[in-house]
């Protein structure tokens, strides 16, 4: 009985992590909001390792799994992209002292969280997602809006600063998202069935550039990494014998 909670336990800890990053969200304080969103990403990536390695999988970790993502992958990228978008129509930060002139802008923020949902419920019922995506992963989408809070913040000399200050770009970040979000397009998983080098130089490559343009360019990399694992995605498809049943 223990054993088959064990992957849910580390799924509670997404949701809490996530219910952490919401508070420090609505507070605006966008850095400590990644923090969290990261680690629950992390007991993201750890409660179906274990539920694989304890051949505990279940359709309620299922769910409960689906739930949690919803905090910490959907609510919180919307928060924060609400947080963006009031800073480009006011000096102040905090969402308690909307104008009614802005308030209508902030809150298109807000479709994130909507297109995140409709992907991971759509995720659910999906059995085409078994070791490729279609459509963006709400992780990698949350990570995505993230990093242009954290761009703000520790990098506002990049050439991406004036793009993330503008309100019709963020609105338009936002649309995008919801888009790429849930995309009839197929993407490869960071999954490897094997370490063949030939049936898997994609994945080593995205690995690879990721952390090389991490080190370089810190936050910054982050859409960078996104837009070239969507371009590899779609560019250069899966060998057959790697791709999901249709």
């Amino acid at each position: 009985m223990i054993k088959r909670q064990i992957p849910n336990f580390i799924t509670l800890l997404n949701l809490l992590a996530g219910s952490v990053a919401t508070v420090f969200a609505v507070q605006g304080d966008l850095s400590m909001a990644s923090l969290f969103v990261v680690l629950g990403i992390f007991f993201d990536f750890f409660d179906g390792l274990a539920a694989r390695a304890l051949d505990v999988k279940s359709e309620m970790g299922l769910q409960l799994d689906s739930l949690a993502d919803m905090v910490t992958s959907g609510l919180v990228p919307g928060l924060v992209m609400c947080q963006l978008l009031y800073r480009t129509l006011s000096p102040s930060s905090d969402l308690a002292f909307l104008s009614p002139e802005t308030s209508w802008m902030v809150f298109i923020g807000f479709i994130i969280t909507l297109g995140s949902a409709y992907r991971l419920a759509k995720f659910n019922i999906d059995e085409r997602q078994t070791d490729s995506f279609i459509g963006l992963p709400t992780p990698a989408n949350a990570l995505l809006i993230l990093s242009l809070g954290l761009i703000l913040e520790y990098h506002p000399e990049s050439f991406m600063t004036p793009w993330i200050e503008s309100t019709y770009v963020l609105i338009f970040i936002s649309v995008l998202s919801v888009f790429l979000l849930n995309a009839e397009v197929k993407l490869f998983a960071l999954k490897f069935k094997n370490l063949d080098i030939k049936a898997n130089w994609y994945r080593y490559f995205m690995v690879l550039f990721s952390v090389m343009t991490l080190i370089w360019l810190h936050f910054v990399a982050i859409p960078i990494i996104i837009l070239v694992y969507l371009l590899l995605s779609v560019l250069i498809p899966e060998p057959k014998n790697q791709q999901n049943k249709q």
